[in-house]
């Protein structure tokens, strides 16, 4: 057959531009289903570590999960990011025609064994995995034209409201947000703390038990009392102003 095509090298060349042609008029109408798929399926797992260095995050956090993931069937590689704002990103990549859904459930299992190992406010805030591509489809700045509205309320809002229903998008693999939510920041004295040998673990303890929502109540359910303090129009000065006070009310 090459001996044909080599002695006949017009109707080599006829038969190639025919071709040609043909594949020229197949892509016109090709549907985009039929494209094979060029960028290997990946799984991301994310974890933070609050007030950790990258350095820590990546010795504490990043390696144990990566020696987990070792011997995940159709495995291509994996590579991981560690940042100086206590987040860690594995980017698990596998073969192409690897199933996703089974890849992820073995990623997750791999997960469930490190994460014993893990430090414990890592574990409290949880590891997430997500079978999504790392890199950014699109980036959306939120803005508000009220002025009374700040950074603050912006990102409480985005979170709240926005977040949620991009992510329950079909094919959306995951949203982050970027901008911290609403939180509060208790700054302690170290020279009271080391005169009361106070350590921040006393004042911490009791913010982080006190820091939940309590439900109204519910329809049917049986009725209960709830106590609130409340501050008048100034503080007592004294002692006799509250002694009066503390008479006027009984």
């Amino acid at each position: 057959m090459p001996k044909f095509f080599i002695d006949r090298p017009i109707f080599a060349w006829v038969i190639a531009i025919l071709i040609c042609l043909a594949g020229i008029a197949s892509i016109l109408r090709l549907p985009i289903e039929d494209y094979p798929n060029i960028a290997p399926p990946s799984v991301v797992i994310s974890a933070s570590y609050p007030g950790a260095s990258a350095q820590v995050v990546q010795q504490s956090v990043t390696q144990v999960i990566e020696q987990q993931l070792t011997g995940l069937d159709h495995l291509l590689y994996f590579s991981s990011s560690s940042s100086a704002n206590g987040s860690a990103n594995i980017t698990v990549t596998f073969q192409n025609g690897t199933n996703l859904d089974i890849a992820a459930v073995q990623v997750q299992n791999r997960v469930a064994v490190a994460e014993p190992q893990l430090p414990s406010q890592v574990q409290a805030l949880g590891v997430q995995v997500n079978k999504a591509n790392d890199g950014f489809l699109e980036v959306v700045a939120l803005r508000s034209s009220n002025p009374n509205i700040n950074t603050y309320a912006l990102n409480n809002l985005l979170a709240s409201r926005v977040l949620d229903p991009i992510e329950r998008i079909p094919g959306i693999g995951s949203a982050n947000q970027f901008g911290s939510e609403y939180a509060m920041r208790i700054w302690l004295n170290r020279s009271s703390c080391r005169v009361t040998v106070c350590p921040p673990r006393t004042c911490s303890t009791p913010s982080t038990g006190q820091n939940i929502q309590t439900a109204a109540g519910s329809l049917g359910a049986a009725a209960r009392r709830a106590g609130a303090g409340a501050d008048g129009d100034g503080e007592w000065r004294d002692a006799a102003s509250a002694r009066r006070s503390s008479s006027r009310t009984s």
